[in-house]
């Protein structure tokens, strides 16, 4: 069977050539970007059949496919949207991974239903990064505002299920945000979440900061943290080397 034989309707299928992972995308819907790439590359894994990871607001799966080169634990992911699940999982299939990574469509209110509390080594999560005000200007695709904007989720629930998944002692590998970064410490501190690693990334050097990468530590102690070198997204017109080298490998 052709790898194009899997898809439905106006998809396609991407790579990621550094991990040698395939994703099947759709411009009708939210389609994975450079953030997913950062943070499974940001995300340290132990490198364990024992390993047990989750990945939450995992729209069509790209970041636990990308960290699934990482580990040789298993991989549970958890989407509310039908169709992106549904992507996630041919995407699962076409990398053969079936027997390590599952695809759940499901609620984030629902978690616990399904999953055990305290049972998961490190979680994973790349979620909607802006508020639900009624003055915020939403995309009129409601796969793309639910993905970016707070409709089903907020912070705060995201953080309370990540850190009810985890393990004493488990990690949160997070991408968020510059402009919310004290809510999100005040939150994780909340949940019992204590942030010891922290990269922020910039489009270029002199570029006020777009995204933030955090790690944090389920009843981790509360001091210790660590600054990382700043990364940059490109270099003049092109990605910088280590983009490059998070995209298509290193040479």
């Amino acid at each position: 069977m052709k790898d194009t034989d899997i898809l439905k309707k106006n998809e396609r299928i991407d790579q990621l050539y550094s991990q040698d992972i395939k994703i099947i995308q759709s411009p009708d819907v939210f389609s994975f970007s450079l953030d997913a790439v950062l943070l499974a590359s940001f995300a340290e894994l132990k490198n364990s059949p024992k390993t047990k990871v989750m990945d939450l607001c995992a729209g069509n799966g790209a970041v636990g496919l990308f960290a699934s080169q990482k580990t040789k634990g298993s991989i549970d992911q958890l989407e509310l949207q039908h169709r992106l699940a549904d992507m996630g999982d041919r995407s699962i299939q076409l990398n053969q991974l079936g027997n390590r990574v599952k695809m759940y469509n499901l609620d984030l209110a629902d978690t616990f239903q399904k999953f055990n509390k305290d049972s998961y080594d490190y979680v994973l999560c790349n979620p909607p990064y802006f508020r639900n005000q009624t003055t915020s200007k939403k995309n009129p695709n409601p796969y793309l505002a639910i993905a970016r904007h707070e409709v089903k989720t907020t912070l705060n629930q995201v953080l309370k299920v990540s850190s009810g998944l985890l393990k004493m002692n488990g990690k949160l590998f997070l991408v968020h945000r510059p402009d919310r970064f004290l809510e999100i410490l005040e939150t994780l501190k909340r949940n019992r979440l204590a942030p010891k690693r922290i990269r922020l990334v910039y489009p270029r050097p002199h570029n006020e900061a777009n995204m933030v990468l955090i790690e944090a530590i389920k009843d981790g102690r509360p001091d210790g943290i660590r600054f990382m070198d700043p990364l940059y997204e490109y270099e003049g017109e092109e990605y910088s080397q280590e983009v490059k080298g998070f995209l298509y490998g290193k040479k």
